[in-house]
């Protein structure tokens, strides 16, 4: 399924770190679900992380190894080895919101985590993590896996902590808990999420252009009636959750045979498409 790739770039230095492979692990939020890149595909705040740091080095590469519906074992028994084979210095493996919603064990989970995070620290590479963000405003159901989603980024914290991995605290980012933020599964993030999410990436990571706003809660919206939210409820749960708990069900799952998008670590853009960049970016 995977294969290796060639030596590549020489590394190059970013926001005062080292860098040459960019290698995403994970779930449906990594592989970019709901944020269609234009041309047929996903796009996703993995991508878009990618995407800035290729315009301040461009000879950057970089693989996406995520696929929707895995959860944390997932992860371990078939993303690790494969993402750890490509050499990466900067890792993306924010994991665990599978297990949350689909109440696996959470000392299981914490295991498999630490597990994951300890292979991945051993290598040397920047490692980005994140907490998740509090969807019982999105979605009606929220408030059912809400003590899990604490323990969850309680989880992200201490092993950001222990393993000096950078944070990014999506849970604090009032712009996550506003509907425009959030698809209409009420699941995965909007391209408007997404472009958030990666912008508090580049924060975390220091890069030039990071923003220390990238959370701030968007103007202001109506809100809706309450009747209106109801109905729109209503519709939700007949066209997003009963297919979720039908294929939950049946123990299948979206990622079922899927292949990652970008097993490969390769330029973000096609020569022609990167920006000019000055000779310090040699």
């Amino acid at each position: 399924m995977f294969r290796s790739a060639d030596p590549g770039p020489s590394r190059t230095t970013i926001g005062g770190m080292t860098f040459s492979r960019f290698v995403a692990i994970g779930d449906s939020q990594t592989e970019g679900m709901c944020d269609d890149d234009g041309a047929g595909g996903l796009r996703g705040w993995a991508d878009r992380l990618a995407e800035r740091l290729a315009d301040l080095r461009p000879d950057v590469r970089y693989a996406n190894l995520a696929v929707r519906g895995k959860n944390t074992r997932d992860t371990l028994v078939e993303q690790l080895e494969p993402a750890l084979a490509l050499h990466p210095d900067l890792i993306a493996a924010p994991l665990g919101m599978n297990d949350v919603i689909g109440r696996t064990d959470l000392d299981r989970v914490h295991a498999d985590l630490s597990t994951i995070y300890e292979r991945l620290a051993a290598t040397g590479a920047t490692v980005i993590v994140s907490t998740f963000p509090d969807i019982s405003a999105i979605n009606p159901l929220g408030r059912f896996f809400g003590e899990r989603l604490l323990e969850l980024n309680r989880f992200m914290r201490d092993f950001a902590r222990e393993h000096g991995f950078v944070l990014v605290d999506l849970y604090a980012a009032p712009v996550l808990v506003d509907p425009r933020a959030w698809s209409p599964d009420r699941l995965h993030a909007s391209p408007l999420g997404h472009e958030r999410f990666a912008a508090g990436a580049a924060h975390a990571l220091g890069l030039p252009d990071g923003d220390p706003e990238w959370g701030a809660p968007l103007p202001g919206r109506d809100t809706p009636h309450p009747v209106a939210q109801a109905a729109a409820d209503l519709r939700w749960a007949a066209e997003f959750f009963t297919p979720w708990m039908i294929r939950r069900l049946r123990g299948r799952s979206l990622g079922d045979g899927r292949e990652p998008k970008r097993p490969v670590p390769s330029p973000v853009r096609a020569p022609a498409d990167r920006p000019a960049v000055g000779s310090e970016g040699a």
